[in-house]
Order: structure tokens, then sequence, then C-alpha cells
């Protein structure tokens, strides 16, 4: 992804390059227990489960370097 206005700082709305990867768990149930299952797990969850202002159930995860991770039905 590109930016012209990006500068370089730190931040999880101004990562240069792919700002996540998303997985489709195949519905809202599989988006919470897989959620559920990588905080007990000592993973951060940044976001949700919840509705997007689009209409996607989607939450996000961080991995060990703090890469977003999307977890959408």
């Amino acid at each position: 992804m590109t930016l012209d206005s990006m500068k370089p700082v730190s931040g999880p709305e101004t990562v240069p390059g792919y700002a996540h990867i998303a997985f489709s768990v195949g519905s809202r149930e599989g988006v919470d227990e897989l959620t559920a299952r990588l905080r007990n797990d000592g993973y951060e969850v940044t976001s949700g489960p919840r509705f997007t202002g689009d209409g996607y159930y989607e939450s996000v995860v961080l991995d060990g370097e703090g890469n977003r991770i999307e977890i959408t039905v």
C-alpha cells in the first residue's frame, strides 16, 4: 500500500507495506471462538469481535511481531 503523505512513524494506522492479512473462518461464532482462543493464549486483541461500519463482522489480533491479523466471517 502506498500513500504520498505517509511518513515513517510507528502505529497501527500508519504502517508501510501490508496493512494486515485476513482470514475468513466462515461464521460469527468462528470469529468469536478463535478470538477468545488467541486472547487466552496471550495474543493482543486490538479490536472486536465487532461489526464494522461497512457491515463486516471481524476482530483484529496482533501476532508475535505486531502484525495485524484480521479474523472475519
